[in-house]
């Protein structure tokens, strides 16, 4: 039914053990009550005669494990009531009124004025909380976040701007597998409905490392970078913070042609930070001075510590070279964006680019495939 565009939404009160458990998985959306909705493959007697393991029914496959750990619901219910709620808002969001224009709006309950306090200084590292930059934005300031415990760098949600439905994605930190796989799932509900997307840059890159390599960071980062590209819905880009490496490929950079992108005057954008290049550039010089010196001793006592990457003035160049290139002026005077915007201002050009993004019909997105 998905695959026709049939929304499935399942609102877990009680238990869905062996089969059962498929339902919600399966669903567009699935809400899960605390304390009371469970779901796993096996309950805690067949656990424990298969494995010896003793383990309550909330540990196996309550609300919190599967809205922050294993991701298999989406909205967690403090109680029946809240979950009924939920389930409205959900079917509010399913933009079944194709007629986003003629819709009525509230204007935000925060004073958008505000949102330049709320901007860090320049080379602070302090991070923008990207929640209160939505809410003064969107109409009414309502947000309806989507998988708000699971992937927690990653904000999605569905909002409205001057009447138009649209889905927010906003980064809260580096990209995780949990964060990309979040990423995934919402451009799908989004590109299922018609929904345009926004994006909200404030990103470093991916998570790096060895575990997260082996955990298979790349594959699940490819998700989302696959389902940005394959996206037919409208999309806009916005600039609020950093947009670095990979990080830019996620959020829907230049290269992924948004219909509008735009940056604010704080905003950056390169391959890297500045401080990030020069201590990455810094470890291979070292490390090639090391591998010479050792070549070249008669002996393997070399004292390591006083070999030196590069020096102090080269470290300056390239930090104010990174910082002279991903500035918005500089990326602007080559038309790698569609202008540089007040923050103030960006509730009112959000608008008037979704207005413009919708005079063209929305083709059916068709996704490639997605790694797993």
């Amino acid at each position: 039914m998905s695959s026709k565009k049939i929304s499935q939404i399942a609102i877990v009160l009680g238990s869905c053990t062996a089969g059962g458990a498929y339902i919600p998985s399966m669903c567009d959306e699935s809400v899960i009550v605390r304390n009371q909705g469970t779901i796993f493959l096996g309950g805690p007697p067949l656990v424990q005669a298969a494995t010896g393991e003793i383990v309550t029914e909330n540990e196996l496959g309550g609300a919190d494990v599967h809205c922050r750990i294993s991701g298999v619901t989406d909205y967690y219910a403090e109680n029946d009531q809240h979950a009924l709620e939920i389930g409205r808002n959900i079917v509010y969001n399913l933009n079944r009124n194709k007629d986003t224009k003629l819709n009525s709006f509230m204007e935000p309950k925060y004073d958008i004025n505000e949102i330049l306090g709320l901007i860090p200084s320049f080379g602070s590292n302090e991070q923008m909380d990207m929640r209160k930059i939505i809410c003064r934005i969107v109409d009414g300031s309502v947000f309806d976040e989507f998988k708000m415990y699971y992937g927690q760098t990653l904000i999605t949600g569905f909002g409205s701007i001057y009447g138009i439905k649209c889905g927010i994605i906003a980064n809260n930190g580096l990209l995780f597998p949990e964060s990309a796989q979040k990423g995934a799932h919402f451009i799908e509900l989004c590109c299922q409905r018609n929904i345009p997307l926004i994006f909200m840059h404030n990103i470093n890159g991916f998570m790096v490392g060895k575990d997260y390599e082996h955990g298979g960071i790349a594959k699940h980062g490819s998700k989302m970078v696959t389902a940005v590209s394959c996206a037919n819905v409208p999309k806009i880009s916005l600039l609020c913070g950093g947009s670095f490496g990979a990080g830019n490929y996620g959020m829907c950079g230049r290269a992924f042609n948004p219909n509008f992108l735009f940056m604010w005057p704080n905003s950056r954008i390169s391959v890297m930070s500045g401080k990030s290049a020069a201590g990455v550039l810094d470890t291979v010089k070292k490390n090639q001075k090391i591998k010479i010196a050792k070549s070249q001793a008669k002996t393997d006592n070399i004292e390591l510590d006083n070999i030196q990457g590069l020096t102090k003035q080269e470290i300056d160049e390239m930090i104010q070279k990174y910082e002279y290139e991903g500035h918005p002026y500089y990326s602007s005077s080559r038309l790698w964006d569609d202008g540089i915007i007040d923050p103030r201002d960006t509730r009112k050009i959000l608008s008037i680019a979704l207005n413009a993004s919708l005079n063209k019909s929305i083709q059916d997105t068709t996704f490639g495939i997605f790694r797993m």
